[in-house]
């Protein structure tokens, strides 16, 4: 609604306009398009105005005659009547300001202007605000996809510790012997996934993709075509072994772990192995053993009943934290597109989790 005001404050100001150069037939159109899009009094009061004008000018002969009505219309230059439209429909010089200043700035840190010292609630709050603010499909200034693919790769890195340590540590360019120290810091870093899916992810698809994935997947393109002619022969061997060594030590400890480890005591739930239903004596959680469970483990039955519960507890509060952080993103999406169905759907879903969880501790 708050985009609608400014369109309709707009269309007033050139009805006000249109009023002194004497076209008041394009007045009425600016206005009643202005009263369409956000009603005002101050719109509906110049269209009365003009209103009862017209009315007194036809009465008194004055603004009858069609030939005077045509000279008038004549005196009005097509190109401005063209230049207004665009204005109209376009966009604001808040959105060009907001996107001079992103696609300005050198620092992710400046980028969501963020200080150092945030948390992960002020990172998640500042790219929704920027995120919303700079998509293509809402923001049609010209650079918002540069600016709106700048917001991405800030977030990208700023939200991995790994990432952000280098960052902090290299600068900008991620890659300090490989650019100087003038490149923006988009060229030295490329994000593992579109800023299209990063928005996705944030808000469930709230828009549809549009040619962003398009010119992020060129510019992939480009960009490994570049690492691919840089003369690495030397080194391409001894870093692809690098890079498996970690992967291949994985695959031989977990080959020696299924021959070492013996299976769990329990489960949470039925399986073939483990048939047998049985309760904790404290908070009833049903959990199933083996067949042989009885003879070999009821010595020790109270510490596995104790484990039956952490781990019962513990996917209790994984759910619940999973289950309040949708609902509360579906909550901020309803506010943010003023969807009162939305907001309703959001308030009434049920958090089954978070219900359970509060019956263990109360």
């Amino acid at each position: 609604m708050d985009g609608n005001k400014d369109e309709s404050e707009k269309c007033i100001n050139i009805a006000k306009g249109c009023i002194a150069s004497g076209h008041t037939e394009k007045a009425k159109k600016f206005l009643i398009k202005a009263q369409k899009l956000f009603p005002t009094k101050k719109a509906a009061e110049l269209l009365e105005s003009l209103e009862r004008n017209t009315a007194n000018g036809d009465a008194a002969g004055g603004d009858s005659d069609p030939k005077v009505r045509n000279r008038k219309y004549s005196q009005s230059k097509p190109s401005t009547e063209k230049e207004e439209i665009k204005v109209v429909h376009d966009y604001t010089p808040e959105q060009i300001a907001a996107v001079k200043r992103i696609n300005g700035c050198k620092d992710v840190y400046e980028v969501l202007e963020l200080t150092k010292e945030f948390s992960e609630s002020d990172l998640k709050k500042a790219y929704r605000k920027l995120a919303l603010q700079m998509h293509p499909d809402k923001n049609k200034a010209p650079g918002a996809t540069e600016a709106f693919k700048a917001i991405g790769k800030a977030y990208s890195i700023l939200s991995d510790k790994e990432k952000r340590r280098q960052y902090d540590l290299y600068g900008p360019e991620m890659q300090p012997s490989r650019l100087s120290r003038d490149d923006d810091f988009s060229q030295g870093y490329e994000g593992d996934i579109s800023p299209e899916e990063l928005f996705n992810m944030f808000f469930g698809g709230g828009f549809p993709s549009g040619n962003i994935n398009r010119r992020h997947h060129a510019h992939s393109t480009r960009r490994q075509f570049y690492t691919y002619r840089e003369p690495q022969q030397s080194e391409s061997s001894l870093t692809l072994f690098f890079q498996l060594a970690p992967i291949l030590l994985l695959v031989v400890l977990s080959l020696l772990s299924s021959f070492l480890v013996s299976d769990a005591v329990f489960s949470l739930q039925r399986t073939d192995k483990y048939v047998m239903e049985m309760k904790t004596s404290n908070l009833k959680v049903p959990y199933y053993v083996k067949e042989d469970f009885k003879p070999e483990f009821k010595s020790d039955l109270r510490r596995i009943e104790r484990a039956v519960e952490d781990e019962y507890i513990g996917q209790l509060r994984s759910n619940c934290f999973r289950e309040r952080n949708y609902k509360e993103n579906l909550m901020w999406r309803a506010r943010n597109y003023g969807d009162a169905k939305l907001y309703q759907r959001a308030m009434d879903m049920a958090t089954p989790s978070c219900d359970n969880l509060q019956k263990v501790y109360s």
